[in-house]
């Protein structure tokens, strides 16, 4: 566990950065520019990593240096987790035609409810694997399954049709919306009535999505470390470079190609990992202990277990990673025909907006007859 002067820091710096988004960098409707991005983006990044040099220089020597790999390890793996994250992001802003000057506020608030949840989950897990220390072997087996999804071809698809979308279905059947946007609002007054606007859907879409992207980030930064204090904050301080990491990527992401697959490597070797006690016994049962003897073995409440030592894990996701963000650099994918189609629709209205020719005129008709409410109508009927 961390120390009340790590905490008190970790609490100060996400409280303050924050302040100064909300109330500086977000004060206006204005789309958070690709340079703005780039630089809150290195704003977190510093964050984070001064963060590790606290945990280094003000923990108990004995343990400060494993607990700042650990931290490290922890905050890599969940920030590229997050990547996935992103394109669902950027699927929900494409399908919901989300304004670009209001899709920074649905971000934060989006992100801060993250910051909750993520404790209640992080601590619940703690407690449990504190009391059922079998369930780590769960968690890596579903680590597993959910990394050679993502390395096989077509395992782990987008549903490019959010009206189809479960998380999106889910939302609607719950919340009454209306079909067009008040503006920067979450809800709005329609004959009478309360409604929330689409905006508010896109939210609590980003929300759940979140819960559904926990369920496999929070379990591989268990698999480095049970410390509670290394895995939230870890995940806390990569979540919250989301916001400026979309709006710096967001034209990029679909040619990271190769991300998805080397994050599914990444699972399968923390779920290995979390399941070497488990193995090395199966293994001993049938003669075949050799197998992981070679491996350094720590001590654990429930007897001695082969380890990964943390520099090894810390250099085996961070190459993985940079392979794949490399290859994906020289070999780009292609974007998916719904993001064209929206990119498509915001040339039209510029050019719309800055010539007088007919053509433009009629092109902006066509994209303003396509009514929002189709998308959220179909999510409705669904």
């Amino acid at each position: 566990m961390g120390t009340p002067v790590l905490w008190t820091g970790f609490t100060v710096i996400v409280f303050a950065v924050l302040a100064i988004d909300l109330f500086l960098a977000s004060r206006d409707d204005k789309p958070m520019t690709r340079r703005a991005a780039l630089g809150w983006t290195t704003v977190w990044l510093f964050c984070a990593l001064g963060f590790a040099l606290g945990i280094y220089g003000l923990l108990d020597h004995a343990r400060s240096r494993e607990a700042a790999m650990e931290f490290l390890a922890g905050y890599l793996i969940e920030y590229s987790l997050s990547v996935d994250n992103l394109f669902v992001f950027l699927l929900l802003f494409s399908a919901f035609k989300v304004p670009q000057q209001y899709q920074h506020r649905v971000l934060f608030w989006g992100i801060f409810g993250a910051v909750l949840l993520r404790a209640i989950f992080i601590f619940a897990g703690t407690a449990l694997l504190q009391q059922f220390h079998f369930l780590i072997y769960v968690f890596g087996a579903f680590l597993v399954f959910t990394g050679i999804k993502l390395v096989i071809p077509g395992g782990d698809d987008e549903d490019d049709d959010v009206s189809d979308n479960k998380v999106v279905l889910f939302a609607t059947r719950f919340i009454r919306v209306h079909d067009h946007y008040d503006g920067d609002r979450f809800f709005t007054m329609h004959n009478g009535v309360r409604l929330a606007t689409p905006l508010f859907l896109v939210l609590v879409c980003v929300e759940l999505s979140d819960v559904v992207f926990a369920l496999d980030s929070i379990p591989a930064v268990f698999g480095v470390t049970l410390d509670p204090f290394i895995v939230y904050t870890s995940n806390i301080f990569a979540i919250l470079g989301l916001r400026s990491l979309f709006f710096l990527l967001s034209g990029a992401l679909w040619g990271l190609r190769f991300l998805k697959p080397a994050l599914g490597i990444v699972l399968t070797f923390v779920g290995v990992k979390m399941t070497l006690g488990l193995l090395a016994a199966g293994l001993e049962r049938v003669g075949l202990q050799a197998a992981v003897d070679w491996l350094p073995r720590i001590t654990t409440p429930h007897g001695s277990e082969p380890s990964v030592p943390t520099p090894v894990s810390l250099a085996i996701v961070g190459g993985l990673l940079a392979f794949g963000v490399g290859a994906s650099l020289l070999f780009p994918g292609q974007k998916k025909a719904g993001v064209v189609a929206t990119e498509e629709v915001k040339t039209d209205v510029d050019e719309a907006l800055h010539t007088d020719h007919p053509h433009t005129h009629r092109s902006l008709a066509r994209h303003v007859e396509q009514p929002l409410g189709d998308v959220v109508g179909d999510a409705k009927q669904g």
